[in-house]
């Protein structure tokens, strides 16, 4: 096959690098966007905070700096240069306090000599750098472990007892349960140690277990729900009402309760309605997972992009000032390019100056669309930020794109992990978009107002006899709502809501 060139003409979108940086910084959430602010500030010598920010930051330094320190060094300096005036003469009008701490110091000092080499300050030696990693590591949360192995360090025992107590806290997982068999906790002991448990029995292992169950949190190192409740209820009061009851239940009849089959407990516990109500009432205020009070998870904060409030009966939208520093340009640097010459340092600023001018640019294009999507949004979910969650109007991202001349992509990267502050709390602008449900006007209703609904059918609804599925499609209904049996069992699913032979209580 002969082979020839051939010239052709076309055309193709190219992402230029400054687009590519907008579209970054435009996803970014409010963290992800100071960590790159902050590297940008690190790798860019032509940009820097802007004066206004770094003088607030400084005012706050210095309010926070405090005044008696400053005195204290004042007074130290006026120590060391009138040195041979009489201290308690200078001091006379003191505090009975500083008496005391200026008898310890001479009358007069040598000229030449040096403050430290005639006062001695009262304090501790120097902390070496292994204790601030020390100090460092104690600012971590306790794990249960730890919890239990502290209360362990307080509890007498034996040395041999207090191996198999350690093992025993080891195995005992996060929700506070001992989910190995005694049987296997021995023959793993043995099979790990041989020397130190060759004489431990099943039965030593079971008495160091009952120890360790009456620790804190109440209920931990039990091995299954039943003997959790048990050894939470024996810890309450001899005297308090249906103590005994509820053991038996728990320890009896448990499954029967998590079947919510009250007509077999009524006739095998030989209690009305009434005390079973009480003695039921008393098993819900425990807690199932003990382990999970003592948690070892962070709190997360979230940080608002955009902040909603409400001033002469409108609603106003505004960026929050405090997600980012201010930037510019470091003017020092910029004259200095000036100098037009062909200079390698020249050439270096010039390339810096361009990149911070891209990503100054980037940054105003973010908070521009960020601002005009989030007023688009406020303005269609009007009747939300008024009523709450029943008002909210169905809104895809076509429409808010549509509105404010965007693609749908763009709103979608605008909309995710950016948070909004309105008087109802903080919510992702995700949550305002929601598909249609058909309604009997034609109009359609968002599918959160219809979540909204069934929550406050369900918590309006009789116990002794819960709405089904079928009862709150019914009750929709003539609402002018039209939503399936299965539609309603998606949503309160969603919602974490039972159904409704488990929702069902006696009274």
């Amino acid at each position: 096959m002969k082979q020839a060139l051939h010239l052709k003409i076309g055309q193709h979108l190219t992402m230029t690098p400054q687009l590519q940086q907008a579209i970054r910084l435009l996803q970014l959430s409010t963290l992800d966007l100071q960590q790159e602010i902050q590297e940008a500030l690190d790798s860019n010598p032509l940009l820097e905070i802007s004066e206004d920010e770094a003088e607030q930051s400084d005012e706050t330094h210095l309010d926070n700096y405090e005044s008696p320190s400053v005195e204290s060094n004042q007074d130290t300096v006026n120590r060391q240069t009138d040195s041979e005036k009489e201290l308690p003469d200078a001091h006379a009008d003191d505090t009975p306090v500083e008496h005391e701490w200026n008898d310890s110091i001479p009358e007069e000092l040598a000229t030449d000599s040096q403050w430290e080499d005639t006062f001695q300050h009262q304090s501790s030696s120097p902390v070496s750098d292994s204790d601030w990693l020390d100090n460092e590591n104690d600012t971590r949360e306790d794990t249960l472990q730890d919890h239990l192995l502290w209360q362990l360090n307080l509890t007498p025992m034996s040395d041999q007892d207090r191996l198999v107590a350690e093992s025993v806290i080891d195995s005992i997982d996060a929700d506070g349960y001992l989910r190995s068999d005694l049987a296997e906790l021995l023959e793993q002991f043995k099979s790990q140690e041989p020397e130190l448990f060759e004489d431990v029995e099943e039965d030593e292992i079971l008495t160091v277990l009952h120890r360790i169950q009456q620790f804190d949190p109440p209920g931990v190192g039990a091995r299954d729900l039943s003997e959790c409740l048990c050894i939470q209820i024996r810890q309450l009061p001899e005297e308090l009402s249906w103590r005994d009851e509820a053991i038996r239940l728990c320890r009896e009849y448990l499954p029967l309760l998590g079947s919510h089959d009250y007509k077999t407990l009524l006739r095998k516990m030989r209690l009305s309605e009434t005390q079973l109500d009480e003695v039921i009432t008393l098993i819900r205020s425990l807690n199932p997972k003990p382990g999970a009070l003592i948690s070892s998870t962070q709190s997360e904060y979230v940080i608002p992009d955009v902040m909603v409030r409400k001033l002469h009966d409108e609603w106003v939208v505004s960026l929050n000032p405090d997600i980012a520093p201010k930037l510019q340009i470091n003017s020092q640097y910029a004259d200095l390019i000036r100098r037009a010459d062909s200079s390698a340092d020249n050439t270096y600023l010039k390339n810096h100056l361009q990149e911070a001018r891209w990503f100054l640019k980037s940054l105003m294009s973010r908070n521009d669309t960020l601002l005009k999507v989030a007023t688009e949004i406020v303005e269609r979910q009007r009747d939300f930020l008024e009523t709450g969650d029943e008002a909210m109007k169905p809104m895809v991202l076509h429409d808010i794109a549509e509105a404010v001349s965007m693609h749908e992509s763009t709103i979608s990267r605008v909309t995710t992990q950016k948070y909004i502050h309105t008087p109802r709390g903080i919510y992702e602008l995700k949550y305002f978009f929601s598909s249609q449900v058909n309604t009997a006007d034609g109009e359609g209703a968002s599918s959160t107002a219809i979540r909204a609904l069934i929550k406050k059918l369900i918590a309006s609804e009789n116990t002794a006899k819960p709405l089904s599925d079928n009862k709150i499609a019914q009750l929709l209904k003539e609402q002018g709502i039209n939503v399936a049996r299965r539609t309603i069992a998606k949503y309160r699913e969603a919602l974490a809501i039972p159904p409704s032979n488990e929702r069902k209580r006696l009274l």
